[in-house]
């Protein structure tokens, strides 16, 4: 019967940090895998006859090492730092060889060091890595292709964090996407550099602001909590006096009540992609990101005061899952992800191309709905949905809103509004 590949937690205290059976598979193993450090902190407990591998930088290769040494009989061990099941190595194992394969035998992990260090409890902590590729500093709209973008979301949805760095998402990075997108405020910090080795410091006395510009010891783990709990955010409906805009003209905003129906119509799901064309104030895109926390809003804005007007709302809102475009649709269409919903409230000219491309980008079962104000507008929607063959529905809304006179009130009607929703393939209305 082959033995399994053993799995062992270690720390940067080396064997000191070992339970006497951990121990002695590593001292019986014929190959030991593991980085450089590890291989060096066990050097001397390593067998002389027992071969080594370092995965440093060959990690795609471990299960090829390891299904080869099980097949000609060996007693393999793979060191992993901490807790491997936690945000280690062992995940990416088990998902390439069966689980059978490996016995795991953790250690504490990191981030419990970090937090005993600082008395603070942890089982309510999110735990997060960026120990991954170089991500590039962060920038504001940034989507989901950056490596910084699940924390950034992570922070906006929880009390407490803990941080896997690396060399390249240092802290003092993460620290300044947290100034970047105005939650610096909102939490303290502390950084445990290089845990039970010459030189371990805890860095507690510094905000996140002066964070941005220091330098930390690798390794380190991150720790960010809130000194009082995020305030839970309306999902829609806000009032249009919660937007900016454009002034003294106003009017490139879709009124809350024409926004209400069009965010029904567009059926969203917690993990949403939406495609925002003609996002003028940005109102219905700011909304349906919050309504999709998991998803992500891909917005365009041909006017360039309308982009500042919607990025400042944004910022206002403290929406991150948004990123918006200053462009012209369909320009720049063709590099985002194919979308759950599309929301067309200005088309600059393009609205039958605009149709069209969305409608043929939409994931099964998606919607397009589109807000008119004009006869013409409406003329060509409905022309081209009947012309490729699309089902479609249209609402007229009307409202009215009270206004004061004298001591009395009355009610002025709103501009009316078609709103036409649509999906490909299933015939015409």
């Amino acid at each position: 019967m082959t033995e399994p590949c053993r799995i062992i937690g270690v720390l940067d205290d080396g064997p000191a940090g070992l339970t006497p059976r951990a121990l002695a598979h590593i001292q019986r193993a014929d190959l030991v895998i593991g980085g450089t450090r590890s291989l060096r902190l066990f050097a001397n407990q390593i067998a002389p006859t027992a071969q080594t591998r370092d995965l440093t930088g060959q990690l795609s290769r471990v299960p090829d090492w390891i299904r080869e040494a099980q097949a000609q009989g060996k007693r393999v061990v793979v060191l992993a730092t901490g807790d491997p099941l936690c945000h280690g190595i062992a995940s990416f194992l088990q998902s390439r060889l069966c689980i059978e394969a490996f016995e795991i035998l953790p250690n504490v992990s990191t981030v419990q060091l970090a937090c005993a260090r600082l008395g603070l409890p942890w089982q309510d902590m999110k735990i997060l890595s960026v120990h991954g590729h170089d991500a590039g500093e962060w920038h504001e709209g940034a989507g989901p292709e950056h490596g910084l973008y699940e924390l950034l979301r992570a922070a906006r949805r929880h009390e407490r964090l803990a941080i896997f760095t690396s060399p390249d998402n240092t802290p003092d990075r993460i620290a300044r996407m947290l100034v970047s997108e105005g939650l610096d405020g909102q939490f303290r910090m502390a950084v445990a550099e290089r845990l039970l080795q010459e030189g371990e410091r805890l860095v507690t006395e510094c905000s996140v602001a002066e964070a941005a510009h220091l330098r930390f010891s690798d390794p380190n783990v991150l720790l960010l909590w809130r000194d009082s709990p995020a305030r839970c955010e309306v999902l829609f409906g806000l009032a249009d006096e919660s937007y900016k805009q454009r002034q003294p003209d106003k009017g490139l905003i879709t009124k809350r009540e024409v926004r209400a129906v069009s965010l029904a119509r567009l059926q969203l799901r917690q993990d949403s992609v939406v495609w925002d064309i003609g996002a003028g104030s940005g109102s219905v895109g700011l909304e349906a990101a919050r309504l999709a926390p998991d998803g992500h809003v891909y917005a365009i804005e041909k006017n360039e005061g309308d982009v500042a007007i919607a990025a400042e709302n944004r910022r206002r809102l403290g929406v991150h899952n948004y990123t918006l475009v200053h462009g012209k649709a369909p320009q720049g269409l063709d590099a985002w992800p194919d979308p759950d919903a599309v929301f067309i409230g200005g088309s600059g000219g393009e609205l039958a191309e605009l149709i069209r491309l969305s409608l043929r980008r939409l994931k099964p079962g998606g919607w397009l709905v589109m807000n008119f104000v004009t006869f013409e507008n409406l003329s060509t929607a409905i022309g081209t949905l009947k012309e490729i063959g699309a089902s479609w529905d249209v609402t007229q809304l009307q409202a009215s809103r009270s206004q004061p006179i004298l001591d009395m009130h009355r009610l002025a009607a709103e501009n009316p509004v078609w709103i036409v929703c649509a999906q490909l393939g299933k015939g015409h209305d």
